[in-house]
């Protein structure tokens, strides 16, 4: 992919901006499945225009439960460079349909063979930025993570702010780091979004913990690759039965630790989202007087390049792809259509 780096990034964009605008008139309508139903059909047909030889590696599950973007499904025209592709069209469904932040649409490419293909298991996680890779264990406690990453930092532990996903399994997690005393952001969905925030300046954003999906903990490390941050993680399993079906799906060191190394085994890899709520990242869809204004974000871990990008799309011109129709459909219909 190396010599098409620089010509697919911006097509990769525009697939992460039709998903987004596709979401986006669902917002607070309370219906997730209709907002990632048209945020797949969007990603899936802007696929199909970009010049690569894709694999859909994290994707919406397998083939008999998702019709788009389901694992090992080939996508882009056919030519080009051969590439594994992890998506999320819809980060945060509940997050859209309850009208609340940090959703947005996600894509990463990569080398073949390069990402690492979870299937829908659960992963303890803990990231942190620049400053503090290097410094962190997954195995020491939560005291020992956070005075360390509060030395290296420069500040005392409770100027340190920790983001934890609000579950029921986290009890004894938030109350431990509010023993040592360091701030905590809760979340109801969007662990990509927080993930990503502890590497960049300006979010208030330390330290990721807790227990998310192992997919999303794919495009985590796709992006702390780029910037420089670092991931570690392990498999969780809520019950016995789900290690079991991790061993047989090959996952038989059901103890390892990964790295954002191990889950993206190569810097020739390239990370696009686009807001679809406003978040701490980046902002939402904004509709103004037949106009749409997306934000992105656009990163490359061969360069570190990190591009922040806003486009407005003239509603009354503009075309957006639609998988399932198999053509281009006009933006103010399918805004309506919501």
């Amino acid at each position: 992919m190396q010599d098409r780096e620089r010509e697919v990034m911006l097509d990769f964009l525009r697939v992460t901006e039709t998903a987004a605008l596709r979401a986006a008139p669902w917002m607070g309508k309370g219906d997730k499945e209709a907002a990632d139903d048209a945020a797949v059909d969007g990603m899936r047909g802007m696929l199909d225009l970009v010049r690569v030889q894709g694999t859909v590696i994290i994707g919406e599950g397998e083939k008999d439960k998702a019709p788009m973007l389901y694992v090992g499904e080939k996508v882009g025209t056919g030519d080009g460079p051969e590439v594994d592709i992890a998506v999320d069209p819809l980060e945060g469904t509940r997050l859209v349909a309850n009208g609340l932040p940090n959703a947005m649409s996600v894509l990463v490419a990569a080398e073949r063979g390069t990402i690492l293909g979870l299937p829908a298991f659960y992963m303890e996680k803990i990231a942190v930025g620049p400053q503090a890779a290097g410094h962190i264990d997954i195995h020491a406690t939560v005291r020992e993570n956070l005075r360390v990453v509060a030395a290296v930092l420069g500040r005392r532990v409770n100027e340190l702010t920790v983001v934890i996903l609000d579950r029921p399994r986290h009890a004894r997690l938030i109350q431990e780091v509010r023993e040592v005393g360091a701030r905590i952001k809760l979340i109801s969905d969007g662990d990509v979004a927080a993930g990503i925030a502890t590497a960049l300046e300006g979010t208030g954003v330390d330290m990721l913990l807790g227990i998310g999906g192992a997919p999303e903990g794919v495009l985590t490390a796709a992006a702390l690759k780029c910037l420089g941050g670092e991931l570690q993680c392990r498999l969780w399993f809520p019950t016995p039965e789900d290690e079991e079906k991790a061993i047989r799906a090959g996952f038989t060191d059901t103890k390892k630790v990964y790295t954002q190394d191990d889950l993206i085994a190569t810097d020739r890899v390239i990370f696009a989202a686009t807001g679809v709520t406003d978040g701490d990242l980046l902002r939402g869809v904004r509709y103004s007087h037949r106009t749409a204004r997306t934000h992105s974000i656009l990163m490359r871990g061969h360069t570190k390049t990190v591009r922040l990008i806003e486009t407005i799309h003239h509603l009354e011109h503009k075309t957006l792809r639609s998988r399932r129709r198999n053509q281009e459909i006009a933006a103010a219909e399918a805004e309506a259509a919501s």
